[in-house]
């Protein structure tokens, strides 16, 4: 069984959260029943965007990070604390240690920032949300921002806005398991093209 950890800060967006939930799933359910998904965050309690509140299956300090295959970041709102948990150093070691052992890393929009702040994308190529002030950010951390919509170095994942959040979600199924079972997946939820 393939396992997925979902990292929420405070002020995560939902609809980039739920995405992996959903693919992840489905797989579950529809695919190939070769992976489950299970989040983690700073406290049992985690707000969302537009504070809804959520309770994480685990505390960061819990994580056995030999237990998951791959780390899926949404991102979030600034002005509902998403920095304030994403830029803590629990949040971003947690990212460097599934980057040490060479698991897939899937963010969504600004959810590139802390991976960027870890220190993990330093000269490699990534994207975030499709602002200049974010762009900038990204940059700052080392990056090689990318005008593009996905963006996938080694095994981390980076994409620019939440309506790309589905495609990294099916990208992140497609490297856990296969394209052929990833396609499956997306022609059962109704995103074939």
């Amino acid at each position: 069984m393939k396992k997925v950890l979902l990292l929420l800060a405070d002020g995560f967006e939902t609809i980039e959260a739920s995405v992996f939930i959903d693919v992840i799933g489905w797989n579950l359910a529809e695919g190939d029943n070769s992976t489950v998904l299970f989040t983690c965050g700073l406290r049992k309690e985690i707000k969302s965007s537009f504070n809804q509140r959520f309770i994480v299956d685990y505390l960061i300090d819990e994580i056995e990070i030999n237990l998951f295959d791959a780390l899926a970041i949404p991102g979030g709102f600034e002005i509902y604390g998403f920095y304030n948990d994403a830029y803590n150093d629990k949040f971003l070691n947690l990212i460097r240690a599934f980057s040490s052992d060479n698991k897939i890393i899937a963010s969504v929009c600004v959810g590139a920032l802390p991976v960027g702040k870890s220190g993990i994308l330093k000269d490699k190529k990534g994207t975030v949300y499709n602002s200049p002030v974010r762009r900038e950010a990204l940059k700052g951390f080392g990056v090689n921002v990318i005008h593009q919509p996905i963006v996938m170095d080694d095994n981390i994942i980076t994409s620019w806005n939440p309506s790309t959040a589905i495609d990294v979600a099916f990208l992140l199924l497609e490297h856990l398991t296969t394209k052929n079972n990833a396609d499956k997946i997306r022609q059962l939820m109704g995103f074939d093209d």
